[in-house]
């Protein structure tokens, strides 16, 4: 299977790109690093970036390149001593701006250059990770302002999709994925607060998640699973 890769330089889209290619899957790539050593051809692309739409579909014209499956990485957390907010107090438009850059703007420029490919007989799969805590049902701690509102943004994205690409390919599969707390550096300002088992290696969340990817269903599309497949309600 072909599968294109966004923000290819975070630790779980490595991790994952490691378990796809050792599976045998053909892997390309885009972002803001160089080319990975598991990519098949790269962009060096800032997905957040409104220009980067043009650019990836002219780099996929040129390449011929038409994924069966997208992978779309990209996410912010924290960035240097810019934390999650834990009170209302704490929020910023400029740091709410960068969370929505990053955790919104760069899946849906992808998916804008992937969208004219797609047709009834060319249909996607579509995998963007997300987050628990960008499920409204689920939050009952509050705080982590930006992040929880960019996530839930991007769940909303990704329901959208799914009817809007079901309509002109009715095979296509559209998901959002937790891939549970990771040991990357996304998560190394809290791991300490990490209840015992629930902090996993790169390799194992790689595995589970590549799992998921090669195993989606109609019944999934337009959801947001768990690294298990199940479904986190919105």
């Amino acid at each position: 299977m072909n599968i294109l890769i966004g923000a290819s330089g975070s630790g779980v889209a490595q991790a994952l790109a490691a378990e796809l290619s050792e599976r045998g899957h053909q892997l390309f790539s885009i972002g803001r690093s160089g080319q990975p050593d598991w990519s098949q051809g790269h962009l060096k692309a800032d997905l957040s970036a409104a220009e980067s739409v043009q650019q990836t579909k002219l780099w996929l014209e040129n390449k011929k390149l038409q994924p069966e499956l997208v992978i779309q990485c990209a996410g912010i957390l924290h960035e240097g001593e810019k934390l999650p907010e834990k009170t209302l107090t704490q929020v910023t438009d400029d740091w709410l701006q960068e969370n929505f850059t990053a955790n919104l703007f760069a899946h849906l420029h992808l998916a804008q250059a992937i969208g004219p490919q797609i047709k009834r007989s060319q249909p996607i799969r579509w995998v963007s990770l997300s987050a628990m805590v960008g499920s409204i049902s689920d939050n009952q701690l509050g705080g982590w302002y930006s992040y929880r509102i960019s996530k839930a943004a991007l769940n909303m994205l990704i329901r959208n999709l799914h009817l809007e690409w079901s309509r002109k390919a009715p095979e296509s599969i559209v998901v959002a994925l937790h891939p549970g707390t990771t040991d990357t550096e996304l998560s190394k300002p809290f791991q300490a607060k990490i209840a015992e088992g629930k902090l996993y290696s790169a390799e194992l969340t790689g595995g589970r998640l590549a799992d998921v990817v090669e195993n989606l269903t109609a019944d999934q599309s337009g959801q947001l699973l768990h690294w298990d497949g199940s479904i986190i309600p919105f």
